[in-house]
């Protein structure tokens, strides 16, 4: 009977420690938004005081303009944290200290045209490090405990080891995902640029097509005496020398 109390007493003591320290709360968003010209386009997030923000964004389409625009972080006085201006991709982590809605924003004002498309991913995270482990494990120490109340302790312990894993998988998510909207801009770039070539070249082949059509007509005229245009010529030559 003793011995279920102290397991009693050690398991709530565990568990009331992971429930101060190891509470762990992720929340993970990945979006692609087109922001208009002369726009802005404003997310809300909750964060905890003491859990961590992390944002990454890139513009992946600029239209007929660069691929830029401007970021910032603002807290709920309206205190801007984070801020780039006129930047293609960010990357930003921070710590709040005081649990708000905090607002993300993506500002095209400055365009008057082009219409920026904007691939971002937003994590808010809180763990609970090893160092914290220790020192839970630590504080059970002087508890008279017996190996099977530990074993039992240690399953929950597993349980954690195995959220950490689910963890550090989704951030490996998260950055495959950023490699992808990597190539995504790349491509339309290299396809704008070659939309631009082909154009480009269209214009010059046909300009060439035509001029050299006209000096063929043109020097053609000068010696067929049928052709209307050797006629102009003769006339020509006459007033100028009469």
């Amino acid at each position: 009977m003793k011995a279920r109390t102290r397991s009693a007493l050690a398991v709530l003591i565990f568990c009331s420690l992971l429930t101060q320290k190891s509470q762990c709360r992720e929340i993970e968003r990945e979006m692609t938004v087109e922001v208009k010209a002369g726009t802005e386009e404003c997310f809300y997030e909750m964060v905890k005081a003491g859990e961590t923000l992390d944002v990454e964004y890139q513009v992946i389409d600029g239209g007929q303009g660069d691929m830029d625009i401007n970021f910032y972080v603002s807290g709920p006085s309206g205190t801007v944290l984070i801020q780039d201006l006129r930047r293609g991709e960010g990357s930003h982590r921070i710590t709040m200290t005081e649990e708000a809605d905090y607002r993300i924003c993506w500002d095209n004002m400055f365009s008057h045209f082009n219409t920026k498309t904007v691939f971002f991913g937003i994590m808010i995270e809180s763990d609970l490090d090893d160092e914290d482990e220790d020192e839970m494990w630590g504080n059970l120490a002087g508890t008279d405990i017996t190996a099977e109340e530990i074993y039992d302790m240690k399953i929950e312990d597993i349980k954690d080891a195995m959220d950490r894993i689910r963890n550090r998988l989704t951030k490996s998510r998260f950055m495959q995902d950023q490699l992808r909207a990597y190539e995504a801009r790349d491509r339309n770039i290299a396809e704008a640029n070659n939309g631009r070539v082909t154009t480009w070249s269209i214009i010059n082949i046909s300009v060439m097509v035509i001029t050299g059509t006209i000096q063929v007509v043109l020097l053609r005229s000068l010696f067929d005496d049928k052709s209307r245009l050797h006629g102009i010529w003769k006339k020509g030559a006459a007033s100028t020398f009469s």
